[in-house]
């Protein structure tokens, strides 16, 4: 895929980005514009406002977290098609999470964050084919099931705010991802599912470097302000996350990030 002519800018091919809903051709967009970027065919301007939603397909039907269905116990089919289409839907608006970031905030970064968050865009938009290929193997395909929207509603809760952002959408919600993989990823090898739990277990291996992204440059714009990195970090998140921090924590995958437990033991619930 190529993109339009007139799209010549950081700024304009994000917000091409976020304004595709069908999921194929954001996905395909995504990979477009972080290919784009690195041959140099795009200028690093952000002269394009960023929507305040992405554009989104008629499926899957979006709902509330407190009115999502359970899923059941992941040794039957049905719960393990819903497992991987939520997370199917964590990806996809993901894609949507990094170039919102870019395209809103990147004006305040030197070039290396526009070039370490296309790089993690691309990869949300490869995590997400993976596991709609998988969903499609097994019978079903994203959209088939109901997701809820509570991850946009992060984004929208920072839209102000690039350290807040940073701070809610890698170092919190992108961080429990680390906490909890490890066991799905056992969950399915128990059930004889090696074929998903490898993916996710790839899918991970990527998940880490993308909160060392939002640590690293957490921490840059922190100390560019002179202000204390942890400090800030727990005032953000109790200022603009609605959730609660649980444990267990993965320390170890954590501490990869560089994301330490100086950042988040204290806000454990």
């Amino acid at each position: 895929m190529t993109l339009p002519s007139d799209i010549d800018s950081v700024g304009a091919a994000c917000a091409y980005v976020m304004h595709t809903p069908d999921p194929h051709a954001k996905l395909m967009a995504a990979r477009a514009v972080a290919r784009a970027w690195r041959l140099g065919r795009l200028a690093h301007r952000f002269d394009m406002a960023m929507p305040d939603r992405p554009a989104r397909p008629d499926a899957p039907e979006l709902l509330p977290p407190a009115n999502m269905p359970r899923r059941g116990k992941i040794g039957s089919d049905r719960a393990r098609v819903a497992m991987l289409h939520a997370i199917a839907h964590i990806e996809f608006v993901a894609i949507d999470l990094a170039f919102d970031l870019i395209g809103r905030f990147g004006g305040e970064f030197p070039r290396a964050f526009t070039d370490q968050w296309m790089q993690v865009g691309a990869e949300e938009a490869m995590h997400f084919a993976l596991l709609d290929r998988r969903l499609r193997q097994m019978g079903s395909h994203y959209g088939a099931l109901p997701a809820h929207d509570g991850l946009w509603q992060a984004a929208e809760e920072t839209a102000g705010d690039a350290l807040a952002r940073l701070a809610i959408v890698p170092m919190v919600l992108e961080a429990r991802a680390l906490d909890i993989t490890p066991a799905t990823v056992e969950r399915f090898e128990a059930i004889g599912d090696g074929t998903s739990a490898k993916m996710l277990r790839r899918i991970m291996v990527d998940e880490i470097r993308h909160v060392s992204a939002g640590t690293t440059w957490f921490n840059w714009a922190t100390n560019r302000a002179g202000v204390e990195s942890t400090q800030h970090y727990k005032m953000l998140v109790k200022r603009h996350f609605r959730g609660s921090v649980k444990p267990p924590f993965n320390d170890s995958a954590r501490r990869q990030a560089g994301l330490t437990e100086d950042f988040y033991a204290a806000l454990a619930t």
